[in-house]
């Protein structure tokens, strides 16, 4: 069971065996943010949605039960079959279909989806400022593109400005994350989407706690939640960045699938 508090901040996650999201989950329990993310989209029943990053397809799961949308589990590390297994077991084969693929080549028509949504992966690539071009290329006019990722309350320009407890692992694990700011500008300027929201999610404090909570048994150390864990400061947050597709047409000279390889 899940604390009480847990289940009224997030009463659709609370639903899934903690186990069985343990067992699937590539990090900390990703159905909390995708349910923080949830609650600012309007998505219904017949919408197509790019689940990009899933990992192991439970965040797709979660989005065929709960809100009734087609959805393409999609990623790079995981194979289709897989996670195939996995959808099947949850009977929704229906309504989830597995793609392994690398999120700069994807096999899909233009204008495609209502809803790209991404959870806790987009800063593994769409730093590059020639990603949300791409990505863009999939959604139909109005539709969404969505993430929730962990980001910074300020910016990093240099590494003087990196704060002591991250010093040791910053060029690892942290040098990609940034300012809510950065991001906003980064989308911004592109001119494809308009920004509906740019801002720290309300359940950061909660989804903070939970994390370090969720690695403090492992054996091995997890670099994320040990830093959280020294965060005093709560210099790192988890932060939502929604953008509606504009009728802008997205061009791209080049986008090679082997980029950044």
């Amino acid at each position: 069971m899940q604390p009480h508090h847990i289940q009224h901040v997030f009463p659709k996650a609370s639903h899934y065996d903690p186990e069985w999201v343990r067992r699937h989950s590539m990090g900390e329990n990703v159905l909390f943010n995708l349910e923080s993310l949830t609650k600012s989209l309007n998505l219904k029943p017949g919408m197509r949605v790019l689940d990009l990053g899933c990992g192991k397809g439970i965040s797709s799961i979660f989005l065929a039960k709960e809100f009734g949308v087609t959805v393409f589990a999609v990623d790079d590390a995981i194979s289709a079959s897989a996670n195939y297994e996995r959808i099947m077991k949850e009977d929704c084969a229906h309504k989830v279909i597995p793609v392994q693929a690398d999120a700069r080549a994807l096999p899909f028509a233009e204008e495609y989806f209502d809803a790209v949504i991404v959870i806790d992966s987009y800063t593994y690539f769409g730093t590059d400022e020639k990603y949300l071009p791409y990505i863009c290329r999939f959604i139909k006019p109005e539709g969404y593109i969505a993430i929730i990722d962990v980001c910074f309350t300020q910016e990093i320009k240099t590494l003087k400005q990196v704060p002591e407890f991250l010093k040791k692992d910053y060029q690892n694990y942290w040098y990609f994350i940034h300012s809510i700011d950065w991001w906003r500008k980064l989308w911004e300027k592109t001119g494809l989407v308009h920004i509906e929201a740019a801002e720290e999610i309300a359940e950061a404090a909660l989804v903070r706690q939970e994390y370090i909570r969720y690695f403090e048994n492992e054996d091995k150390q997890d670099p994320f939640a040990k830093a959280i864990q020294l965060d005093q400061e709560h210099f790192i947050s988890f932060f939502k960045l929604i953008g509606r597709r504009t009728k802008k047409t997205a061009y791209l000279q080049t986008y090679k699938s082997n980029q950044g390889k």
